[in-house]
């Protein structure tokens, strides 16, 4: 703890923690899927970038301002919830409007994406993937990524949450 009572913790590698990896590769995709698959004048365009952007980047700023304040990271990485949330709306509204399919567990290609979500974290593992894929296949990705980031973020938040408790519950009482 520092002389004003705020925790100082060492410096989190946020470039090390899988849901920045999959928050990067999420904004890598919706990169390659708008220049593909939006047209310039589609307001949904800059939409989907930005907030595929803003997922990536509280993660990258939260993590940062966590080693003095875990109350801000927490409030960053849950703008980040946020944003990211908003996009597998986008990708789900660009399914739905096109009729295409949105995967599930009856879908024999699912299970295998998901798998390979599961295993694979790096921008790296995707990059190759995204110019063979087409929309309904990079839409569902995204999803699948967004789903994972969502619960790799609860799990890590939780873990922020209890530290706080502690810290809180371990400062003497006085009076009655």
């Amino acid at each position: 703890m520092d002389k004003n009572g705020k925790i100082i913790r060492p410096r989190s590698d946020w470039s090390s923690l899988f849901f920045y990896q999959k928050a990067q590769s999420l904004y890598l995709l919706t990169f390659e899927f708008v220049q593909r698959f939006i047209q310039n004048n589609d307001r949904t365009k800059d939409q989907m970038l930005q907030a595929a952007r803003s997922g990536k980047q509280n993660i990258v700023e939260g993590t940062a301002d966590g080693v003095t304040s875990l109350e801000m990271e927490l409030n960053l990485l849950n703008v980040s919830r946020a944003s990211i949330q908003e996009l597998k709306e986008d990708y789900l509204d660009y399914l739905c409007t096109r009729r295409l399919s949105i995967w599930d567990r009856n879908n024999p290609r699912y299970l295998p994406m998901l798998q390979y979500c599961r295993l694979h974290n790096q921008p790296t593992d995707y990059i190759a993937l995204f110019p063979k894929f087409n929309d309904e296949e990079l839409s569902n990705l995204a999803i699948t990524l967004s789903h994972q980031i969502d619960s790799l973020m609860q799990a890590y938040m939780n873990k922020i949450i209890n530290t706080l408790s502690q810290t809180r519950n371990s400062y003497p009482r006085f009076g009655g």
